[in-house]
């Protein structure tokens, strides 16, 4: 009986060539040579102990040492005392590969990928990011984890986990439907059960989803412009033909679409706030486009960002609360409002639609991770979910003014940040001493190496060069002790980028 790996390391599978008029060290070293330049052995990887590989090739260990000692000697393998045998970070190929040689696998030709997949490969529109010298300063879509009950969300995972994870289910596990379900009928004013609501993994795998359910490939859906990328690239993904709308401070204007696409099929809108512009879609546009779907036998899919945080006047209802012909899938997220890390959002579907979503899916299995599910349900059920929303939109409001009042007291002239009645960014325009040439797409990529991670408006633009300059500033991942001195490092940045320009 073979004995128990005690070393740490995975085991690894080497394919020696029984032919080779070859020493068995050698084969050993070019199968394990060649497995790393296929990078099926990471660099940096630890690699087992020469004891458990000799055991696993049915070898003695000396046969086996004198490989490894052959490849540190050529620089694929590093050896420490404490630290065992790893794949060099740095490989003898990289330093005498000829220059201009692709470090990454080719981008297969035209004639090797189909007209989607040509698409789906394209290199996407760049979006300049940093990690933040100052906590999340000023990262978009990231909540505020200062004063997260973590110990609170420990002790149901740890419960979860005690009693035994249950297996996945195609739609989300029970406990957390129901849960979302009471969660949104009290908070949001969407009147649903359980049964209506299906647990996914984001935005854009529930785009993807709808898309593929109810339309046909080649049919087209109606977009905002500017608007969130993804949203284009998951409708992409699924066959659709993405139609982007240029959005006002009402939001999506209905007529002004379907003069564009009158036979559009579906409308992907954010009409509590607009993403990235903030705007709330009026209620004569929601009217609008409720009557346009209802009239046509079209779909609507709300994604309620930021609808959570609203910090002047009266909450907004929902479009789904004002649909009465069952024609707006509402779709929201979980990661948003408490941890990124949980990758977990949900859709709420309209009576008729929920029975072949849930065919759909049963036949396909599960997708998404059970994992952490349940515990979110005890999460809601237990009120922890209510006081952490209580305390982070008081928090959010707070962080809001205070980048507000920060970029009038040190970014005075040079950017226009105006409040706004909810969300979790803020829109930066470009003000008079704005240095001249200097478009957003280089501001942000000066900020991001001052290690501010603004995003350049534009980016979001179907034709970011035709669109308005600004950057978009999260704020409530951002402690208020450091919003000033970010603001007033990044004037100094964009300041000094006009001796550039």
């Amino acid at each position: 009986m073979p004995k128990p790996r005690t070393d740490g390391a995975l085991p690894l599978v080497l394919a020696l060539d029984p032919d080779a008029r070859l020493p068995l060290h050698a084969r050993i070293g070019d199968a394990l040579r060649a497995a790393i330049l296929a990078r099926r052995i990471a660099r940096g990887a630890r690699l087992p102990a020469s004891r458990v590989l000799a055991e696993d090739l049915g070898c003695a260990r000396g046969t086996v040492l004198a490989a490894l000692e052959q490849l540190a000697a050529e620089g694929y393998l590093t050896a420490q005392a404490g630290s065992g045998t790893r794949v060099a970070a740095t490989l003898p190929d990289d330093v005498f590969a000829p220059p201009g040689l692709p470090s990454a696998d080719p981008i297969p030709a035209p004639s090797v990928l189909s007209r989607r997949g040509m698409a789906l490969t394209a290199p996407p529109r760049r979006v300049d990011r940093a990690a933040p010298t100052d906590p999340d300063a000023f990262a978009l879509g990231r909540p505020a984890l200062d004063g997260f009950p973590f110990a609170v969300f420990a002790r149901l995972l740890q419960a979860e986990w005690r009693h035994g994870a249950p297996p996945s289910h195609p739609l989300g596990d029970p406990r957390l439907r129901r849960a979302t379900a009471a969660y949104l009928s009290a908070t949001r004013g969407v009147a649903c059960e359980a049964d209506d609501v299906i647990v996914t993994a984001g935005i854009r795998q529930s785009l993807r989803l709808m898309a593929q359910l109810l339309l046909d490939p080649g049919e087209a859906a109606l977009v905002e412009d500017p608007g969130f990328p993804g949203i284009a690239l998951a409708l992409a993904e699924a066959g659709i033909r993405p139609v982007p709308v240029p959005v006002g401070p009402g939001g999506l204007a209905v007529g002004r679409a379907l003069a564009r696409v009158p036979d559009a099929r579906l409308a992907v809108v954010t009409p509590a706030h607009h993403y990235p512009l903030g705007h709330a879609m009026s209620l004569e546009n929601r009217l609008a486009l409720l009557a346009w779907a209802e009239g046509t036998g079209a779909w609507i899919v709300e994604d309620d960002y930021g609808g959570e945080y609203r910090y002047a006047g009266r909450p907004l209802a929902p479009l789904r609360a004002l649909d009465r012909g069952g024609r707006v899938i509402y779709a929201g997220s979980f990661s948003k409002v408490l941890l990124p890390a949980l990758q977990l959002s949900y859709l709420v579907l309209p009576r008729g639609l929920a029975g072949a979503v849930r065919r759909a899916l049963v036949a396909a299995g599960p997708a998404s991770s059970g994992l952490g599910q349940g515990a979110l349900a005890r999460f809601i059920d237990e009120g922890h979910l209510g006081r952490r929303l209580r305390r982070t939109r008081t928090l959010y409001a707070e962080r809001q003014a205070a980048l507000v009042a920060a970029a009038r007291a040190h970014a005075a002239g040079l950017l226009e940040v105006e409040a706004q009645e909810g969300g979790m960014h803020l829109v930066a325009r470009p003000g008079p001493a704005w240095p001249a040439g200097l478009d957003d797409v280089a501001a942000a990529r000066a900020c991001a190496e001052a290690g501010i991670a603004t995003v350049a408006l534009s980016a979001y633009h179907a034709d970011p060069g035709a669109a308005a300059p600004g950057l978009l500033l999260g704020y409530a991942a951002v402690p208020e002790r450091a919003i000033a001195p970010a603001v007033l490092r990044m004037a100094e940045v964009l300041r000094a980028a006009s001796a550039r320009t």
